[in-house]
């Protein structure tokens, strides 16, 4: 037998999950299996949470790694918090010294491309703060799936082979030695692993121990940022050791807005949730009754105006040149939604990138629920891998500008324009839930699309996620999943749009939802990724 773990020709159906206890919903089943582990053996949501966190860059490096950044939502014994764990700028770069290296624009992969590394140091910071169970119980499967391996699932293969495609391209582009480590670390004989087979690495397990014993400290100040620091300056890039030992996670107040009734929850800037909150206020005066094209319509130029004044507002809080409460006003709506028309509309526009990044969603028999995010931007990040570490460093300098005097400008000990993004939701004051869908510049037009999905169209959560998407390129170019009708599709494109047909899903976001209902949780996941859940 000769099977193709990613073709599936017959429709299947998840259905919704139900529990009373516990609840755990991420993009991979080890991760789901090391929060539920933590879960049933008397953790909290908190540290279910990081049980998965820490799990997935063993499990889905391909998404995240121990250099991502990382973002969430916490509600906790009736209050909410957020948590901003992404990482500055290094201190030496500039626009002009990356000139001064020949760049023309703003280079996508290598050491140049390294910010601060967040996620370990959000991390502990919400150990701390909220955990019950000590980091070895947390960490133990992730430690476990390193040291003696796990089967690889059909999609992580997929993604996997066309990453280390990349990342070799690159190499042979430009014969340097950024990506040699990682084309080392991350194959097998060369070769990235097949579903099915069974990856690990002992240096990874020995840096989640390093990790673990030393509360994260060695990643910051200790001998694994000398590790950090020394590759990446042979490497040529900007990333040292007072960069990582000046780094802190800090705790943000949430953003929101109400939409027919629900209060909708997102991060504040660095990240661009904003961005999904003024586009359910440009859409909250429109009447849905259909999920028809004349709707999609409207969803994309909304979308549009959004995203667009997002990428040419949103920055590190203190260089914003506009205010969060400015950008989510009524006036602001008003006046975007006078550019919407019968006809689809080319606002200045940001070329949208697809990345790779990891969302997930605990919740516990207390009434406590996580949602958490987190990625190195795109797959496995800027490709350099800390050699004997397994460390993967973020690529997100790439989503700042390389033209000065803007919001978002590049300079050095800056936070950037950020795209990971936990969202939750709430009524009267009370928990509803957590939901995400990861993809870059994908997440704020999934999290509208699946928002309205339940809340305008009724639709369970479940069927929420399932449904065709839309995504939103530049211009009037739109990616509509072949899932849509022909005459969707045809109606769609009377209205203006450039409309591209997909079958490849790989793009158009990973997402999971928990909500509460009185004293019942209820679990959905995605069908574009191999991701599960886990009640009881």
């Amino acid at each position: 037998m000769n099977f193709d773990f990613n073709k599936y020709p017959y429709p299947s159906t998840r259905r919704v999950i139900f529990g009373r206890e516990g609840m755990a919903a991420t993009s991979s089943p080890y991760a789901t299996s090391a929060a539920a582990k933590v879960l049933l053996n008397g953790g909290n949501a908190i540290d279910a949470a990081l049980a998965a966190s820490i799990t997935l860059p063993v499990v889905e490096p391909t998404g995240n790694g121990l250099g991502s950044d990382m973002f969430a939502i916490i509600w906790y014994q009736g209050k909410m918090y957020g948590i901003n764990a992404s990482g500055r700028s290094p201190k030496n770069i500039s626009i002009d010294e990356l000139i001064n290296r020949g760049c023309k624009e703003m280079p996508h992969l290598g050491a140049n491309v390294i910010n601060t590394p967040g996620l370990i140091g959000g991390f502990m910071k919400l150990h701390e703060k909220f955990a019950t169970k000590p980091l070895d119980e947390i960490f133990e499967l992730a430690i476990k799936y390193a040291e003696e391996g796990f089967a690889v699932t059909p999609q992580i293969a997929y993604l996997w082979g066309e990453e280390i495609k990349k990342y070799r391209d690159a190499k042979n582009a430009c014969n340097e030695k950024d990506y040699d480590e990682l084309l080392k670390t991350f194959t097998i004989d060369g070769n990235a692993p097949k579903a099915g087979e069974v990856f690990k690495c002992q240096d990874f397990a020995n840096t989640l121990r390093e990790i673990r014993d030393t509360k994260g400290e060695s990643f910051y100040i200790g001998e694994l940022a000398e590790k950090i620091s020394k590759n990446v300056e042979s490497l040529g890039g900007f990333l040292n050791t007072d960069d990582l030992k000046n780094y802190s996670p800090c705790f943000v107040e949430p953003i929101t807005t109400n939409y027919r009734g629900i209060d909708v929850w997102e991060i504040p800037p660095n990240g661009h949730g904003i961005s999904v909150l003024m586009a359910l206020n440009i859409l909250e005066n429109y009447e849905f009754k259909n999920r028809d094209a004349k709707t999609y319509h409207k969803i994309i130029e909304a979308i549009k105006l959004a995203l667009t004044d997002a990428k040419a507002y949103v920055s590190d809080p203190n260089d914003m040149q506009i205010t969060v409460e400015e950008l989510l006003s009524d006036e602001y709506a008003e006046k975007r939604r006078k550019d919407i028309t019968d006809f689809a509309q080319i606002p200045k526009s940001p070329l949208i990138k697809s990345s790779d990044t990891v969302y997930f969603a605990t919740a516990d028999k207390y009434g406590n629920m996580v949602s958490m995010i987190q990625s190195n931007y795109s797959g496995f990040g800027s490709g350099v891998v800390v050699p004997n570490t397994g460390i993967a460093l973020n690529n997100r300098i790439a989503n700042f500008y390389f033209e000065k005097g803007l919001a978002n400008s590049l300079c050095g000990g800056k936070l950037p324009y950020h795209t990971i993004i936990p969202g939750f939701l709430t009524k009267n004051g009370e928990a509803l839930g957590a939901f995400g869908i990861m993809g870059a510049f994908m997440q704020p037009q999934a999290h509208v699309q699946v928002l309205m999905n339940m809340i305008d169209f009724n639709l369970n959560p479940q069927a929420a996620l399932d449904a065709p998407r839309v995504m939103w390129n530049k211009d009037n170019s739109v990616d509509v999943e072949c899932d849509f009708s022909k005459d969707f599709i045809e109606e769609l494109k009377s209205f203006g749009h450039d409309v591209n047909v997909i079958d490849d899903f790989k793009n158009m976001g990973r997402g999971q939802i928990i909500l509460k209902n009185g004293d019942v949780y209820m679990g959905a996941t995605e069908k574009r990724t191999d991701s599960n859940i886990f009640a009881y």
